[in-house]
């Protein structure tokens, strides 16, 4: 029995989805104690928002990690030879944290997903040539930061529903996601949905339940 944590281990019963774990403002010592139940049962696990400082402390670990995403995993299943159910697509190489973050987590929950990075508007050429594979997929997670064009123009383009991650990546007015989520709430492009700022993991687990 943790000293810090009180476990979850029927909420995938309840909900569809497992229980996943925060990594920000936990000690290393206290994510150590997290991974330690999960594998005494053998219970898969995901844990987001990790530090460089986690990554160093706990790499003895049997861990799975993706610096990128700042996630790591635990007996996650293996990733789906027919990846068609989600497509994830940044608008520039700089929102790859928050669209990993997403990718990692759809694959932990089951979801076969690909990752087409760096098709925003400023090259509209790159997303065209990407249209038939975005067609084969039943829903998109558009990531994207500075004025979040993206979401509206991919909705505009393809038949499946488009989740929007507005990310942090900016300056100026759209310093913080602000701008980006503001795009995504007003976009006039029927079936854009956001969830919040840098929120890749978010993204994935509405996907999943979208596709139940």
């Amino acid at each position: 029995m943790s000293e810090h944590t009180t476990f979850d281990w029927s909420r995938r019963q309840r909900t569809g989805l497992p229980e996943v774990v925060f990594g920000a403002h936990k000690s290393s010592e206290q994510i150590r104690d997290v991974v330690s139940e999960h594998r005494e049962r053998s219970v898969p696990l995901l844990i987001t928002r990790l530090t460089a400082a986690h990554y160093e402390d706990l790499s003895d670990l049997p861990l799975d990690f993706d610096e990128t995403a700042c996630t790591a995993t635990f007996l996650a299943p293996a990733a789906s030879a027919t990846p068609a159910d989600v497509a994830i697509v940044t608008a520039g190489t700089s929102d790859l944290p928050v669209a990993r973050e997403a990718l990692v987590s759809a694959r932990f929950f089951g979801l076969g997903a690909v990752l087409y990075p760096d098709l925003g508007v400023a090259g509209l050429w790159r997303l065209g040539e990407k249209l038939d594979a975005l067609n084969e997929c039943r829903l998109i997670i558009a990531v994207a930061g500075m004025e979040g064009a993206l979401f509206s123009v991919i909705s505009g383009l393809v038949r499946a529903p488009v989740i929007a991650v507005p990310t942090s990546v900016g300056y100026g007015v759209s310093t913080g996601g602000t701008a980006a989520l503001h795009s995504a709430l007003a976009s006039c492009s029927p079936g854009v949905v956001t969830v919040n700022i840098d929120n890749g993991f978010g993204a994935a687990a509405a996907a999943r339940k979208f596709l139940s």
